[in-house]
Parts: C-alpha cells; sequence; structure tokens
C-alpha cells in the first residue's frame, strides 16, 4: 500500500471508495493496523477514557497526545496519522498554533479538532501555516458538559440544518477532513454530500464516505460500555490482525454499520 495523504482520501471519496479509521495510542498497535491496510489513525483524546480511566476525553493533555503521537508515529509506514487537539488546547488561533505544532513534530500529519463555524478563523490560520486539519461535528465529546452527557445531535431540523452550515463553513475555511459523530444517519447523508471533503462517521450510518471506531470498542476489550454505534469484531475472528482485516472488509462492502448500529 503507498503511502496515504489527504489527498488519497479525497480522491477515494471522488471515486465512491469507502475510508477506514481506528484509534491507536501505541507503537505496537499502529504497526499492526498499519499492516493490515487501514487508512487512516486517529490519536483520539479518547485515551483519556480508554487507557487512563477518567469519564470523558477532559482532563486529557497536549503532553498526553504529543506522547502517545510519537509511540503511533513510529509504527506506522503508509497510513495517515491524525492527532486530537485536547480540550482548550485550541482556545484561541495563537494557541492551536503552539500545541498543533507539538503533535506535528510528534509525527502527525493532521489534527483534529472539535467545533463549529468559531473555529473558522482557527483553521484558515493552522492551513496558512501548513498544519492539515480535520474538523469534528455532532457529538463532540470535549463539550459533554454543555449538551448535558453523551447524547445524539442534530435530530431536530434547525440543528440539521445549522450543522449542514457548520460543514460548508469549516470546509471554506481550509478543513481537508470531517468527522461526524452520533447524528442521525439522513443527517450523515446530507452533510457528505454538501461538502467536497471526506466524512468519517462514528455513529453517523452508512452513508458517509468512511467509519472510525476506537480500538478498544473495535476488539471488544473497552471496560465501560459497548456504544450502539460499534462492533466486536474480534469476537468474529479470534485474531486481532484478523478482526481488522474484516473490518476493513466490512466498511468497504457497505456492511458496517449495519441498521443495528445507525441512529434515526
Amino acid at each position: 500500500m503507498a503511502k496515504i495523504t489527504t489527498a488519497t482520501l479525497k480522491k477515494m471519496k471522488q471515486q465512491g471508495e469507502k475510508i477506514t479509521t481506528i484509534t491507536a495510542y501505541d507503537a505496537s498497535f499502529a504497526k499492526l493496523f498499519d499492516q493490515a491496510g487501514i487508512h487512516a489513525i486517529l490519536i483520539g483524546d479518547s485515551l483519556g477514557m480508554v487507557l487512563q480511566g477518567h469519564d470523558d476525553t477532559l482532563p486529557v493533555s497536549i503532553d498526553d497526545m504529543a506522547y502517545h503521537t510519537l509511540c503511533v508515529s513510529r509504527g506506522v509506514e503508509n497510513t495517515l496519522i491524525i492527532a486530537d487537539m485536547p480540550f482548550m488546547s485550541f482556545a484561541t488561533p495563537e494557541q492551536a498554533y503552539v500545541n498543533a505544532t507539538k503533535l506535528m513534530q510528534s509525527g502527525a500529519s493532521m489534527v483534529k479538532i472539535e467545533g463549529g463555524q468559531w473555529l473558522e478563523s482557527t483553521i484558515k490560520g493552522l492551513v496558512e501555516r501548513g498544519i492539515p486539519v480535520c474538523a469534528h461535528l455532532g457529538l463532540t465529546p470535549q463539550s459533554v458538559n454543555v449538551f448535558g452527557g453523551f447524547k445524539v445531535q442534530g435530530r431536530d431540523n434547525e440543528q440539521a440544518l445549522a450543522m449542514i452550515a457548520n460543514a460548508k463553513a469549516l470546509e471554506a475555511a481550509g478543513a481537508q477532513l470531517l468527522v461526524l459523530e452520533c447524528i442521525p444517519s439522513s443527517l450523515g447523508k446530507a452533510i457528505t454530500d454538501a461538502v467536497a471533503i471526506p466524512t468519517i462517521g462514528i455513529g453517523a450510518g452508512k452513508d458517509t464516505d468512511g467509519q472510525i471506531l476506537v480500538m478498544h470498542d473495535a476488539l471488544g476489550i473497552s471496560c465501560s460500555y459497548m456504544p450502539k454505534f460499534s462492533r466486536n469484531f474480534l469476537i468474529d475472528t479470534g485474531d486481532i490482525k484478523k478482526a481488522i482485516e474484516l473490518y476493513i472488509t466490512e466498511v468497504s462492502n457497505g456492511n458496517f454499520p449495519g441498521p443495528e448500529h445507525i441512529f434515526k
């Protein structure tokens, strides 16, 4: 497999090929996922929950993210590496530039930030400075206290229209990838059709350009619960590499997510 870039993912969208993404936090799993053919790896601030044992992602620091990004980068040859900007690490554009630099210097090829149109100037500034950006709409876990918990977003018409407008604005600002989390499948399709950049869904239906899962959920080893939008691929295979290969296959052929994994 050739080196995956943002241009690769955009071409996949244009050709109707599904993109598979998963989280990783260390070199060993990153290498295994890379060899299995995953298109992109996200070093997610989800590490606060699945590695550190917190109830949410808020305690994760930029130093935590830089450390795990460096670990993952040592295991990857071809897969695109995306690193999360943690809670309050991009409150101002200037702060975002400093913290995104730490992640890029640790081996990331792109940073991910959560939020809507208020991030336009930040995204524009990052891209102008040579830092590719993945945006994130829907259930943005860093805003869990504003939402009142981990709840599906965009179910009413006003919310849905606002999210479509946000997606277009973030694309116009320079975002090259868009994660959509926990939204109705119909909204996932509407946003995917509305933007030229690839969309990656997690609980956003099967019509997004790709899917992402937290590796602990995909392997059935999460210590809390299995989200509705996830599937334990390890139970079907009994082998981690085969589980990831099955995940790639099931996304590629349209079998995952199934009806039981989507929100209406």
